[in-house]
């Protein structure tokens, strides 16, 4: 295979646009989140005794974390996540195919053909900035074969980074492999992610890797900038925080997925041949007779299926939150949720007693919390004022009655909640101890019917702390909170008019607007 560079491109006005590894910012060079997380976990206990991602700024320079289209890298080889047939229509798929030309198309036709999950396929990059396409196929994601899933994910990540030992490469660009097409989870993908490359990139073997560009896009973003610190993280303070913030599964010394009760391999002995109904390693689908993708439990000499196993294992059945259960439509255990339930109604009806007979004005007068209109939908909006929110100073006894005095009357129905984050200090982060009190607390439709939660102006404070209480408290309304830059993103979803918030924020919101554009790549290019 030749290791001719294609043509590159000209630069803005002049032909596809072609970026520089030497111009990306390099993750060492980020600043890293400020201090002071840890007074927040209350009481909380480590998942970790010592951290088992330590800082490590050798590592941390190799790393670019980067939001654009990974076709306009100029790098060694760029990744490509598609299909078994290389077929798979996607943006991704399409800007690297448009850009590579015809004959990245030819070259699948005549010599590639196909690529199996988890596997890899070596093209040439053609007319890309890159000399080389690595193309991977990521597994379809299914509860039932979780497993399955996880370790075919953790194969790409890792066949991709073993393809770029053996071709000696130096800098690569590794985009988003999971798919949520294929339904997979983005934040469980992320780990599976991070932690594979920095496994790799701990061995001697990998020294001559010099830059692996994350390419992400505006979805994965997020996810990236609150878990790349936990696994690659930039300070002392940082690797402190991993501690609490990280897993408790990090996976075995390359990354890959571990059970610890079950030792699980794939098939490769020709006398333990056996059917099942649904291959786990290909998605599910219909299989019979032995298959390397299949994932076995060896005791004692005796091959059982992971999906026969699955089902018969104590943790399949072990019961969720009520709540989580009842949006993706399990059944709770009968008797033990149905007393926690009827209690958990009672108290939350004297609590409204309370609300509608006691003086909460020290608390409404603040004004953190309050209806402004409706969204493009007719659903009330909610706002919450964060840097008026004083958790150290306020009756939080009050502050949850006047919550409930509020809200009790919107939440019969669908409505929305924006959160405004600017210009918060320490003094308005809750811990999580009250905030888990709090949602517990509340019934089951304040989560049914929350449509959407918006954080405007976050900070990397707020989303950790987003993704952590989603994750491991809330995970039932995780799909519904979104970060957003700014004011005028909100503005897609109500009127101008209809949303009122106090004028610094909207004085910081434009402050914030002209920075982003002074930053943006055309002016900084117009201005050399």
């Amino acid at each position: 295979m030749k290791l001719d560079m294609g043509p590159l491109g000209h630069g803005p006005g002049l032909g596809p646009r072609v970026v520089e590894v030497k111009s990306l910012t390099r993750w060492s060079q980020t600043p890293p989140a400020h201090g002071g997380l840890l007074a927040d976990y209350s009481g909380e206990l480590p998942a970790h005794k010592h951290c088992p991602f330590p800082y490590n700024p050798t590592l941390n320079h190799k790393v670019v974390l980067w939001n654009g289209d990974i076709s306009e890298l100029s790098l060694d080889a760029i990744v490509h996540s598609t299909n078994e047939s290389m077929s798979e229509r996607t943006p991704h798929s399409d800007r690297i195919h448009q850009r590579a030309g015809r004959g990245l198309r030819d070259e699948i036709i005549n010599e590639v053909i196909e690529c199996r999950t988890g596997g890899v396929r070596v093209t040439q990059g053609h007319n890309l900035p890159a000399r080389f396409i690595i193309h991977t196929v990521g597994p379809k994601y299914n509860i039932k074969y979780q497993t399955a899933a996880e370790n075919s994910l953790h194969m790409c990540y890792r066949n991709v980074l073993q393809k770029a030992k053996e071709l000696n490469l130096q800098s690569l660009g590794l985009c988003v492999i999971n798919s949520v097409r294929r339904n997979y989870p983005p934040d469980r993908g992320a780990h599976i992610a991070l932690r594979t490359l920095r496994r790799h990139l701990e061995l001697p073997s990998y020294s001559q890797l010099d830059a692996v560009v994350l390419a992400v896009d505006n979805v994965d973003l997020s996810i990236y900038e609150v878990l790349l610190p936990l696994y690659f993280p930039r300070s002392s303070a940082e690797e402190a925080q991993s501690r609490w913030l990280l897993p408790a599964d990090i996976g075995g010394s390359l990354g890959e997925p571990v059970l610890p009760d079950r030792q699980i391999r794939i098939i490769d002995n020709p006398h333990h041949a056996f059917t099942v109904d649904r291959c786990v390693g290909c998605g599910g689908s219909v299989h019979s007779g032995s298959c390397s993708d299949v994932y076995v439990d060896v005791r004692g000499g005796e091959a059982v299926s992971v999906s026969e196993h699955i089902g018969e294992h104590a943790f399949s059945q072990m019961q969720g939150d009520l709540d989580q259960q009842r949006l993706l439509g399990e059944r709770p255990t009968a008797d033990i949720e149905l007393v926690r339930q009827i209690q958990s109604k009672e108290r939350y009806e004297r609590l409204l007693r309370r609300a509608r007979t006691e003086d909460l004005s020290e608390v409404s007068g603040i004004g953190c919390l309050y209806q402004s209109g409706v969204d493009r939908f007719g659903r009330p909006v909610i706002v919450f004022v964060g840097k008026w929110f004083r958790f150290k100073e306020i009756d939080l006894d009050k502050a949850l009655l006047y919550l409930i005095y509020l809200l009790d009357p919107l939440v019969k129905s669908d409505y929305v909640i924006a959160y405004f984050h600017t210009l918060t200090s320490t003094a308005n982060y809750p811990s999580f101890q009250w905030l888990k009190e709090v949602y517990n607390i509340l019934p089951y439709k304040y989560k049914k019917n929350l449509k959407a939660c918006y954080v405007v102006h976050p900070t990397f404070w707020t989303k950790m702390m987003t993704w952590w209480f989603t994750t491991f408290m809330a995970p039932a309304i995780k799909h519904k909170v979104h970060s957003l830059p700014g004011v005028e993103y909100l503005y897609e979803i109500m009127s101008r008019d209809d949303l009122e918030i106090p004028a610094f924020i909207t004085e910081h919101d434009m402050t914030v607007q002209v920075a982003r554009k002074e930053a943006s790549p055309r002016n900084s290019s117009a201005r050399s």
